[in-house]
C-alpha cells in the first residue's frame, strides 16, 4: 500500500535496455515540503529513473506511486497531469521552432508561462525568438517557467544548475524554497555537491542501478555523498591541489589572439597562451564566451583582429582549417560531437581519416590501436551499442577520446564537465593535466569556479566583451565573481590589476 504522506514513492523499479541494465532496484520517497537530491555517479541510474517518472520510458519492475495515484505515468502528458513536471539538463524545445511555436506545440497555456517568467525576473525574454538563437542557460529559465506553469506538486529538476551563472542560479532556488514552502517538493538532480548540501533536506544515491544510501545531506557531508556514489572507488578520489605549469613564455606563443572582435558583443580580446600552459576563462553568460570559442575552433570568422596559431596567421574559414593546424573543440553540447547513432569505436576513429589525402587503404591495425588506447585512457565504458546510450559522463569522454586518438596541439575546452560526475570531473582535471605536461596547450571556459585553481595556470575574464582582468588562479571565487560583474576586486582588497599576472 502507497504512504499517503509521502508525495513520490518508488520501490524496486528495475530497467534494462537489451543486455545493459540500468536500473536493478532503485526506490525513493519525497515528503511534502522536500527538496530531495537524487545523486550517483554517470551510468548510476538516475536518468533512467527519471524518463520513468516523467512517462518517457516504461519500467520493466517495480512500483510508482505519484502523488497518491499508483503506476507509472504513461506518457509526459500524464506525468504533468498527475502533478509531476521536469526541467531536464537539455531543454526539450525544438531548435528551429520560436519558443512560442514550442509552448504551443506541448499544449502549454502561454499566459502562465509568461507569469511565471515576469515572477522570475525575466519578462523581457523575447517569445518569438527561435530557441536555437537563445543562449542555453535562459532556454533553461523558460523551460523551468514552462514547468512552474503547471503548478506542479513535484518539480524535477536535472541539472538544471549546471553552466548557469549565478544571478540564475538564485533564481533556481528560490523557486526550490517557493515550491516546499507551498508543500510541493522538488526531486533534485545535479552533480554540485556544494548546492546539494546547502540546498537538499534529504538525499538518495544510486550506484549500479540500485539504491545504496539515503541521508541528510548537511549531516552525511561530501565525503559520505562521494564514498556513496563510487564505492570502493571513492577512497581514492581526493581534492586536487593546485598544478603546477609547465608553460614557457622563451617559446613562441601556441595560441596569439590579437584585437579579435566578433559579432556585435565580443571585441578587442587580445591574450597569448604557451606550450604546456593550460589558460581559463571565466564570464557570466553572454559576455561573449561562447563567440570566441567559435572563432578559435574555425566556426566562425572574426569581423577583426587576427589569430596566430604557432607564430603564423590561422584564417580557418571551418573548423576543419583550424583542426589542420591542431586546434580542436570539445564544445558545450556534447551531442554536437557526436554521431549519436554510431558506435563508440566508429565516434573515436572518425577524425582519423581527416588526414586521408586521396581515398585508399587506411590500416585497421593501427586504427584499433589508436581507438584503444583513447578507451583506456579515458575508462569509457564501451558495452553500449551507439554513442547515443551512453550516460552523459561517457558522452564527454568521448568527445575527448576522438582527439586524443587522432591527435592535437591546441584543445580548446567549453565547459568540459558541465553535469557530470565526481569521478568524470577528477578524470577529466587528470587528463587536462597531462595533455599540459606533454607540451599541449589547453584553453578552458568554466562555469564552476573552483576548477580554476585546480587545473588553471592563469585565468582571464570576460566582461561585455572585453578582457577586464587576468588573475592568478588562486585569487579565490569572490574575487573572480566580483571581475566578472565588473567590480574587479581581488584578495585584500586589491584590485585586478594589482594581481595581473603577465607570462613574460
Amino acid at each position: 500500500m502507497a504512504d499517503e504522506t509521502k508525495l513520490l514513492t518508488v520501490s524496486n523499479v528495475a530497467k534494462s535496455f537489451g543486455s545493459v541494465v540500468a536500473l536493478r532496484s532503485a526506490d525513493l520517497t519525497v515528503s511534502p515540503g522536500e527538496c530531495h537530491a537524487l545523486l550517483g555517479a554517470n551510468g548510476a541510474g538516475k536518468s533512467t529513473l527519471v524518463k520513468i517518472l516523467t512517462g518517457v520510458i516504461g519500467m520493466d519492475a517495480g512500483d510508482v506511486t505519484i502523488v497518491g495515484q499508483p503506476g507509472a505515468p504513461a506518457s509526459p502528458l500524464d506525468a504533468y497531469a498527475r502533478g509531476l513536471a521536469p526541467v531536464f539538463q537539455d531543454p526539450a524545445l525544438v531548435p528551429d521552432l520560436t519558443v512560442r511555436q514550442n509552448l504551443t506545440l506541448t499544449q502549454t497555456d502561454l499566459e502562465n508561462v509568461r507569469q511565471q517568467l515576469e515572477l522570475l525576473g525575466l519578462s523581457g525574454l523575447d517569445l518569438d525568438e527561435r530557441v536555437k538563437d537563445i543562449p542555453l542557460p535562459f532556454l533553461r529559465m523558460i523551460d523551468l517557467a514552462r514547468a512552474l506553469s503547471y503548478s506542479p506538486k513535484i518539480l524535477v529538476l536535472d541539472e538544471i544548475t549546471a553552466a548557469l551563472p549565478p544571478d540564475l542560479t538564485t533564481k533556481v532556488f528560490a523557486v526550490v524554497d517557493q515550491q516546499k514552502a507551498s508543500g510541493g517538493s522538488v526531486l533534485f538532480i545535479s552533480h554540485r555537491l556544494d548546492e546539494v548540501i546547502e540546498h537538499s533536506d534529504m538525499c538518495t544515491i544510486l550506484r549500479d542501478g540500485r539504491a545504496v544510501d539515503s541521508f541528510i545531506p548537511r549531516e552525511g557531508g561530501q565525503d559520505r555523498i562521494v564514498q556513496a556514489m563510487l564505492g570502493e572507488s571513492g577512497l581514492s578520489i581526493k581534492a586536487a591541489s593546485g598544478r603546477v605549469g609547465h608553460g614557457n613564455a622563451n617559446l613562441t606563443p601556441r595560441l596569439d589572439v590579437k584585437d579579435l572582435a566578433v559579432g556585435k558583443i565580443l571585441a578587442h580580446i587580445s591574450f597569448q597562451v604557451y606550450p604546456g600552459e593550460v589558460l581559463g576563462i571565466v564570464a557570466l553568460e553572454g559576455q561573449g564566451q561562447d563567440l570566441l570559442f567559435d572563432a578559435l575552433s574555425g566556426g566562425r570568422r572574426p569581423d577583426a583582429g587576427s589569430i596566430y596559431v604557432n607564430g603564423k596567421v590561422m584564417k580557418a574559414r571551418h573548423p576543419i582549417d583550424a583542426i589542420q593546424r591542431g586546434v580542436v573543440l570539445v564544445p558545450a553540447d556534447r551531442v554536437l560531437a557526436l554521431l549519436p547513432q554510431r558506435s563508440i569505436r566508429e565516434n573515436i576513429a572518425q577524425p582519423l581519416y581527416r588526414r586521408i589525402r586521396n581515398w585508399g587503404p587506411f590500416s585497421t591495425t593501427k586504427e584499433a590501436t589508436l581507438v584503444d588506447a583513447a578507451i583506456d585512457r579515458l575508462s569509457i565504458d564501451a558495452r553500449a551499442a551507439r554513442a547515443r546510450d551512453l550516460s552523459g559522463g561517457n558522452q564527454q569522454k568521448l568527445t575527448i577520446a576522438k582527439w586524443l586518438a587522432s591527435g592535437f596541439s591546441t584543445l580548446l575546452l567549453f565547459d568540459p564537465t558541465r553535469g557530470i560526475d565526481i569521478g568524470t570531473k577528477h578524470q577529466i582535471y587528470e587528463l587536462i593535466n597531462e595533455v599540459a605536461a606533454d607540451g599541449n596547450t589547453v584553453v578552458m571556459f568554466t562555469s564552476e569556479l573552483q576548477e580554476v585553481q585546480l587545473v588553471c595556470d592563469r585565468v582571464i575574464v570576460i566582461y561585455q566583451g572585453l578582457v577586464v582582468g587576468e588573475l592568478a588562479p588562486d585569487v579565490g571565487e569572490e574575487a573572480l565573481l566580483n571581475a566578472m560583474y565588473g567590480t574587479i576586486a581581488g584578495k585584500n582588497g586589491a584590485t585586478a590589476n594589482d594581481e595581473q599576472r603577465t607570462v613574460s
